[in-house]
């Protein structure tokens, strides 16, 4: 009696589990594959132009001419706005003038010095003279040409803040110009990570205006550590030939520490249980339950250290309606 209520009680079961057994379970699998694990650091940078000043007058005089709009694209030379200039030009002119008068004086005065017609101090004295007058047509031709403001170098120009006809001072600002064929960024990575970075390595920016990924490197590291916070200043350099970054910009900056070849499979795979994790493989249309070791992470992926083979194919979704040896049928 005893043995038949033990069959009653167990047979319904052991059914019940063939049945579930028979069941097929539509799956989706992935391959585990290798490819590059990139060990990296992240940190958050402002973009600063290649070169930036502030374009301003060195004299003192009215605008008579202004030869640039608004965000232009300048080169290096190019005549940005012209001062008032008469009364320099017109000393230029006279200086001029008397140097070309005093050259021909001393011109006679050798010659009849040659004829001893003459002593050599007079000719000595012309020659001063002539110096004199040289030097005194240099000053007033840099002072001509500092009238007229050029671009420093190839650049962005910001806003004009004059117009023409203003009296503009020694030191006012004009407007302000930008280098942007490639931008800076400093950044800051913790203490510990500090023997891991060297100028070359190569480095990853994003800012949130782009849907795309700018590409640059290591300049320089500072030579000082922040005693406050522990952190190293680094400042990496980023081409910026469309110009489509721009100073102040906040980038988020990705340092590429080290890069291997690891074996991998997404994330979903993973089925942890206690400590243990596991994978449902796929052998002859049949789930396997195997027990993997894992290794680092990054977002939809996880390093698998031993427990699968290159191209072994595991299950990414369905696997909480398996048990071992369940058959499948995979998804396309």
């Amino acid at each position: 009696m005893l043995i038949s209520v033990v069959v009653y009680l167990q047979w319904p079961q052991e059914v019940k589990e063939q049945k579930r057994g028979a069941r097929t379970v539509s799956v989706k699998i992935a391959l585990a594959e290798t490819n590059d694990f990139k060990d990296t650091v992240e940190s958050l940078g402002s973009a600063v132009a290649n070169e930036q000043v502030f374009i301003t007058s060195k004299s003192s005089d009215f605008v008579e001419q202004i030869s640039f709009e608004d965000g232009q694209l300048v080169k290096k030379g190019q005549v940005l706005v012209r001062l008032n200039s008469q009364e320099e030009n017109a000393k230029v002119k006279e200086l001029e003038a008397n140097l070309a008068e005093s050259v021909a004086q001393l011109h006679r005065l050798q010659g009849l010095f040659k004829k001893n017609a003459t002593s050599e101090s007079v000719v000595e004295e012309q020659e001063a003279k002539t110096k004199a007058i040289g030097a005194q047509l240099m000053s007033a031709k840099t002072k001509l040409y500092d009238l007229t403001i050029r671009a420093p170098f190839d650049g962005v120009l910001g806003f004009r803040e004059i117009s023409v006809g203003a009296y503009v001072s020694a030191g006012d600002v004009i407007t302000s110009l930008d280098d942007l064929s490639q931008v800076k960024v400093d950044f800051n990575i913790p203490e510990r990570f500090f023997t891991t970075v060297k100028p070359g390595q190569k480095v990853e920016a994003i800012n949130a205006a782009y849907d795309e990924v700018f590409i640059g490197e290591i300049s320089s590291i500072d030579s000082r550590i922040d005693p406050a916070t522990r952190m190293v200043k680094v400042r990496s350099i980023v081409p910026n030939e469309e110009q489509k970054l721009r100073a102040g910009m906040l980038l988020n900056i990705v340092v590429e520490r080290n890069v291997e070849q690891v074996l991998m499979v997404p994330e979903s795979a993973i089925i942890p249980i206690e400590n243990d994790h596991f994978v449902f493989t796929v052998e002859e249309g049949k789930a396997k339950k195997t027990q993997v070791t894992i290794g680092r992470r990054q977002p939809g992926i996880v390093e698998i250290i031993s427990g699968l083979a290159q191209g072994q194919g595991v299950v990414i979704e369905g696997a909480l309606k398996l048990r071992d040896g369940s058959a499948i049928q995979v998804l396309e």
